[in-house]
């Protein structure tokens, strides 16, 4: 498994937590999900 993925994962994960204490998961794991993209996208522009 990737750096990159793990990443995804993390934000992924950290975003539903977030959605769920608001009220809302499924909107949490998007926003996750676009964030850890634009990580990822960041991390390939240093290599």
């Amino acid at each position: 498994m990737k750096q990159e993925d793990i990443v995804i994962y993390a934000c992924v994960i950290i975003g539903a937590g977030i959605g769920l204490m608001l009220g809302s998961a499924f909107p949490g794991v998007l926003v996750g999900l676009g964030i850890g993209y634009l990580i990822k996208f960041s991390f390939k522009k240093e290599d």
